[in-house]
């Protein structure tokens, strides 16, 4: 019999939520959604979540609370990522969501993740559906706050978690809009400088296939196939080409925030925070390309959550 289960992963920049039906460790999905409320905002610089952060983050769990219920679900796992383990107030926010969950079911708590943890939980989240023939594979679930890299073929053989993410590196780097070239150059270089020690610690060498997971990989994609419709289905392990991917990329990092905005698939609250996410993909693409000759980007939208809602089976 089928367990229903619910996971939630509060990041930097979005509070995402699965209910899905496990049964024999496959995931039958129920309910899938997102929403972008910047938990970390100024987390970088002040070290605390801002009273406002956690209130828009509260009002998407009392939602998700609702939909929980009205499904039935049995099982609930919440976790949060970078932004929580940053903070010096996050006992306010485990207040809230313990207060938020327990009408769930009793003693539900969010609990603070390592980096390790959460690259593994993204690994086992992604690969699923993949051809293990296409391993080993590197797969770079790229949020708000941090950005895991992770290598492994059906198991996870080495992993890193490095402080790069879109609205880390917009808020300490990319101060303009548009970016200047000054900015540009200045978040250029503190992504190669973290990503020097994820690389000596995850030998992406020995990678055949490059996987993206959350919300600027899967936009991206979408950018990169002209949609003008954010199809989440059509996404789903869909492939993009290395030229076209930095074609991409470039023009995001030039544009204002109102023409990123403009642009069909892009969804509202990831505009302002997408052009530094494009600028770590750009890093990443060129060290993948130099190191493990990966010339291309395949996305997919199963990711952590996933990989929260499987972990409740086990």
């Amino acid at each position: 019999m089928a367990l229903r289960a619910a996971g939630v992963d509060c990041g930097t920049n979005s509070i995402r939520l699965l209910i899905a039906d496990v049964s024999g460790g496959q995931l039958c999905d129920v309910h899938r959604e997102t929403r972008i409320v910047r938990l970390g905002q100024g987390v970088d610089a002040t070290g605390q979540f801002a009273p406002q952060a956690i209130q828009r983050t509260k009002a998407a769990l009392v939602d998700y609370a609702d939909l929980m219920r009205a499904h039935g679900v049995e099982r609930v796992r919440m976790v949060a990522t970078s932004a929580a383990r940053d903070v010096t107030n996050r006992d306010d926010f485990f207040a809230m969501t313990a207060d938020v969950l327990a009408g769930v079911l009793p003693g539900a708590v969010a609990e603070v993740i390592t980096g390790a943890e959460e690259a593994e939980l993204s690994f086992r989240g992604a690969v699923g559906e993949l051809d293990v023939a296409r391993g080993p594979f590197v797969v770079v679930d790229l949020g708000g706050g941090s950005t895991e890299i992770v290598l492994g073929t059906d198991q996870v053989l080495a992993s890193y978690s490095a402080d790069i993410g879109c609205v880390r590196l917009t808020e300490r780097c990319l101060h303009s809009d548009p970016p200047t070239r000054a900015d540009v150059h200045a978040a250029r270089q503190f992504v190669r400088d973290r990503l020097e020690p994820a690389l000596r610690a995850v030998p992406v060498e020995a990678a055949r296939t490059w996987v993206g997971l959350a919300g600027t990989m899967t936009t991206l994609s979408a950018l990169a196939h002209r949609m003008t419709t954010y199809d989440a289905a059509a996404i789903h392990l869909s492939r993009a080409a290395g030229d076209e991917l930095w074609s991409v990329c470039e023009g995001l990092v030039g544009m204002t925030r109102s023409q990123r905005a403009a642009l069909p698939p892009m969804h509202e609250g990831r505009a302002d925070v997408i052009g530094g996410g494009a600028i770590v993909v750009q890093e990443l693409a060129r060290e993948l390309r130099a190191r493990a000759g990966i010339d291309e980007l395949s996305v997919s939208e199963h990711d952590i959550l996933d990989g929260i809602v499987l972990s409740i089976a086990r």
